[in-house]
């Protein structure tokens, strides 16, 4: 097998600082569009947020009724919720389980009806509609 020579193409020198400006100025707009059309899930601010409160499974079990999340929540695709338990026990929301003292960040990606137990709400349950 023979090996064929290509001929190779000089660059003008004037034109490759041109270039190099252009690819800066190119990677530079596109970062910032980038920025501004969307990031990280950490830095997005959430489309529902409940906190339970210090305190909340006592209340619970005395027989108080807490106004904490809805019954039934309707979300859209790709919006987020974020349950923060500040409580020293743990609570089961519907779907999810938070721990003492842990933090639920979720974003709905599935359509559908998500119906649980909930320990702080006073019907017991909790239901997620989640539309496309």
């Amino acid at each position: 097998m023979t090996d064929i020579a290509r001929p190779t193409t000089a660059v003008s020198t004037r034109r490759a600082p041109m270039r190099v400006i252009i690819s800066i100025l190119l990677v530079g707009i596109v970062g910032l569009a980038a920025t501004g059309c969307g990031g990280s899930d950490d830095a997005e601010q959430p489309t529902y947020s409940y906190v339970i409160p210090a305190g909340a499974g006592d209340r619970i079990e005395q027989g108080e009724p807490l106004d904490i999340l809805p019954r039934e929540l309707v979300a859209q695709l790709d919006e987020t919720i974020i349950i923060v338990n500040e409580d020293d026990q743990a609570h089961l929301l519907g779907p999810w389980f938070v721990g003492a003292g842990e933090t639920l960040r979720q974003r709905f990606t599935t359509a559908g009806v998500f119906e649980d137990k909930c320990t702080v709400h006073p019907s017991g349950q909790f239901t997620v509609v989640v539309e496309a």
